[in-house]
């Protein structure tokens, strides 16, 4: 059985481990591919941080980084800035050991993998891709008194609290390519699945480059979105003009969905829709919330 997961944020990073979490359970085998957001990617203090895949290095791993945070309270002591990004140690550590593996000339792709192995998540049957090893930068454009400005969207969530933003530009993007392996995962994947993650910033990044969405069109294996939590989504759905609902969210998956997991009544059923939504408790554990997820897609394949 091969998975493949389209996800970003913390909330999927957590459903990935609820997901990896529930696999050992399942009646067969299974191999799964998480494709990850890197247009939360950014520099900081001279080092490369990727937040997405760290999220998700953190979350799958049984070995945790440390998790203390004297590397930032002594840049905080020292003045250095930005402080409104936060980091730990053992996030320090990674981003350092990123920022000289990419300066000796390898690939993103090739740098998470060797994060991936320190951490453990080939033995746990995960395979970690970054979405492209061509650097891409999501920015939110705010209006100004005078005229608009655009912030990285970390220091648009973390320092500006996430205000209204006019849109979002992906800088990078049109020089973006998928990364070796990505396309492949969806072509070729048993199951494809959506992970609860921001539709426009994170999910949604990840569908612009070039061929992701297409692949995701054309696979034969059913794609199954699971609904993210609607009341942290109002700020970029607004951007894009949609409302934070469950039936807006699987309208921007409309032309790639065959089954949507929701929590809510107000998501469109088979009848007005291409696609099987089922209604569960998203509240509930992230392993049973990915067991729902799977359970659908199991059930809409051919």
């Amino acid at each position: 059985m091969r998975i493949t997961v389209i996800s970003g944020g913390q909330a999927g990073a957590r459903f990935i481990r609820g997901l990896v979490d529930r696999l050992p359970h399942a009646p067969d085998p299974a191999e799964l591919t998480v494709i990850a957001n890197t247009g939360d990617d950014l520099s900081l203090w001279g080092l490369r941080a990727c937040p997405d895949i760290d999220g998700l290095l953190a979350e799958i791993s049984d070995d945790p980084v440390s998790a203390s945070s004297a590397v930032a309270g002594e840049l905080a002591a020292l003045d250095v800035h930005p402080q409104w990004y936060p980091v730990t140690d053992g996030e320090v550590a990674t981003h350092l050991a990123r920022t000289a593996w990419l300066g000796q000339g390898a690939t993103l792709s090739e740098v998470t993998a060797r994060l991936a192995e320190r951490r453990g998540l080939p033995r746990r049957g995960v395979r970690l891709l970054p979405m492209s090893d061509v650097p891409v930068e999501t920015h939110a454009v705010l209006d100004g008194e005078h005229e608009q400005q655009a912030v990285h969207v970390q220091q648009w969530r973390h320092e500006l609290g996430a205000p209204p933003a006019a849109r979002f530009v992906v800088a990078g993007m049109d020089r973006a390519v998928a990364a070796p392996g990505v396309l492949d995962a969806l072509r070729e994947a048993d199951l494809v699945l959506l992970a609860p993650a921001d539709p426009v910033l994170s999910v949604g990044i990840v569908l612009g480059v070039p061929g992701v969405r297409d692949a995701l069109r054309g696979t034969s294996a059913p794609v199954v979105g699971v609904c993210p939590d609607l009341a942290t989504l109002a700020p970029s759905l607004a951007a894009v003009g949609a409302e934070p609902t469950s039936a807006a969210v699987a309208g921007l998956y409309r032309d790639l969905l065959d089954g949507w997991l929701t929590g809510t009544d107000d998501a469109p059923t088979r009848g007005a829709a291409r696609w099987t939504t089922r209604q569960v408790d998203l509240a509930r554990p992230a392993d049973e919330v990915a067991a729902d997820a799977l359970a659908l897609a199991e059930s809409l394949r051919p």
